[in-house]
């Protein structure tokens, strides 16, 4: 089982969610955090998680949760709903960059992601969730590039692809069909001359036979 994977089933299903993504992250400036505000457990990894609840009006939030160090299970820290969030900052819009901003109505921080293409993807999905599940108050993102926000996305594309094959088959099936219709034209057509044949036959036989 992956991470990700892990993440959801340990920290998510119990709650009646799942988790639509998550992106590893560390912080570009230090924050300064007494001893004992992490129970003196030293290091750990960090993920930004997006999720949804399963039970209607489905509510979306994100979530910090964090893996501390010789530990193989996580824990739910901060958690917002996705209506405090105010602003995406992608940093460049003209490069792959790890780096971003989230800025939320009571806090903001700036994180590195562990790699360019895992923020990439992250933001995808929480573009599409946004728009899927908040009616007003949308974030605003900034600094983003268009395969983000744009109609580029893996999530455009994959979209896409379904609709491509499904208008494939149904071509398929549509062209099978005027296949079939034309055999059974032809079928008749064949049906009907050896009907023609058979009485011309008979009449025929008849006549010599008289």
């Amino acid at each position: 089982m992956n991470t990700k994977s892990a993440i959801n089933k340990e920290i998510f299903a119990p709650h009646d969610e799942r988790m639509l993504g998550a992106v590893q992250v560390k912080r570009r400036t230090k924050k300064k955090i007494p001893f004992l505000a992490t129970g003196g457990q030293g290091e750990y990894l960090t993920y930004i998680c997006l999720s949804v609840t399963n039970k209607k009006p489905a509510q979306a939030t994100i979530t910090k949760v964090k893996q501390f160090e010789g530990s193989t299970s996580f824990v739910r820290r901060t958690q917002w709903m996705l209506e405090q969030l105010r602003q995406v900052n992608g940093i460049d819009p003209n490069q792959d960059s790890p780096e971003f901003d989230l800025v939320f109505e009571n806090a903001f921080d700036q994180w590195v992601a562990s790699t360019a293409s895992e923020k990439c993807t992250f933001f995808q999905i929480l573009h599409h969730t946004c728009q899927r599940y908040l009616t007003d108050k949308k974030p605003e993102f900034i600094n983003c590039q268009s395969k983000i926000v744009g109609g580029n996305s893996i999530l455009h594309s994959a979209a896409d692809s379904v609709t491509s094959a499904v208008q494939k088959a149904s071509q398929a099936l549509n062209e099978r069909g005027e296949r079939l219709g034309r055999a059974e034209e032809k079928t008749e057509e064949l049906k009907n001359s050896a009907q023609q044949f058979a009485e011309t036959a008979h009449k025929l036989a008849m006549k010599h036979k008289c």
